[in-house]
This record gives structure tokens, sequence and C-alpha cells, in this order.
């Protein structure tokens, strides 16, 4: 970070440097992040065609309920805005993964639920990738380690969804700038 910047404005708040220790955990953790996301990645893609967004969509709709969910609660799960995910939905329709299927309660709603193609496709990936992420994750790991990080992560999660919308700048938790996503 950088320390020696200018002033503050008038009236505006000191910046509050991150400490050489805040620094080092700070950068330790983006670093680690970036490898672990970009080894996991490489190693779905690889051994099974799908991307991190195919997997994180199947996965969700494979657990819901009826195996399909609104398409605004998959864009809120997903943290996605709603072109993304419209885009990526897309596809996977040509892939025949999943399709959208029309809401009976809501005219301009849609559900997207998982095929018997998705579903063969998770099944499929999901072995190798929990291999991936218990040996570049969970095994290096104590069983303590791993309790305090579950801790410090829900500790952070907590403080998000307590100081803001899960979007930022909108008013109502949507994706899109506070415009519904259809579904």
């Amino acid at each position: 970070m950088i320390r020696d910047s200018p002033p503050a404005p008038s009236g505006a708040a000191a910046p509050r440097w991150l400490d050489d220790d805040e620094q080092a955990a700070w950068r330790a953790y983006m670093q680690m992040q970036q490898q672990l996301m970009a080894r996991l990645n490489r190693n779905l893609t690889t051994g099974s065609g799908m991307s991190d967004g195919d997997y994180g969509i199947l996965v969700s709709l494979s657990e819901a309920p009826g195996q399909r969910l609104r398409a605004f609660e998959l864009a809120r799960t997903m943290q996605w805005e709603k072109s993304r995910l419209s885009h990526q939905l897309t596809r996977m329709e040509k892939r025949g993964l999943v399709r959208r299927e029309d809401c009976p309660s809501d005219a301009r709603g849609a559900f997207v639920a998982i095929t018997d193609a998705g579903r063969s496709a998770i099944e499929a990936a999901a072995p190798r990738h929990v291999e991936d992420v218990r040996t570049w994750f969970v095994d290096p790991l104590t069983t303590e380690q791993l309790a305090t990080l579950r801790t410090i992560a829900e500790t952070v999660l907590a403080k998000l969804a307590s100081s803001e919308s899960p979007c930022p700048g909108d008013a109502d938790g949507c994706p899109d700038g506070g415009a519904p996503v259809d579904g």
C-alpha cells in the first residue's frame, strides 16, 4: 500500500494504512486465493471441459429443491449480474446442460433447471474437483487451522452482510444495479 500519499482532503478521514503484518497477511491471502482458484479452475477445465461458472451453476441447481431455481435466485447465489448470468445460461443451454422453464406464478419470471446431461456432467466432474480441493486446500491444513479459517471467513462474511446490500450501490440487493433479474 502507498503510505506516502498526499494528505486526505479537508474533512475526510486520513487513510488507515495497513501495518507491515496486516499488509503481509492481506497479500498472502490474495496470492493464495488467486493461485488456488487458478489451479482449481485449470484442473476443472482440463478434467471436465467445464468452466468454474458451469460448475457453480450446476452445483447450485443440483442441490436446489426440484433441481431448479428462479433466475434471480441463481444470480444472487452466484453473485453475478443479470447479463453475465444470461450469457452463461445461453452457452450452457446450447450444450444441453440447463434449460429455462416458464414460471406459472409469474409470467415475467423463469426457472433454470438442470438437465439429465447437466446432472451427468456435474456427477462426472465433482469427484476430481473435490479431490483437487482436498489436495490443494484441505490436506495442507490442520484441523485447528481449518476451524480458524472457517471462523475468519464467517466473521468477514457477517461483516459484509451487515454493512451493505449484497450488490454495491443497489437499494434492494438485486444484481445488475437494483434491476430485478428475470425469474
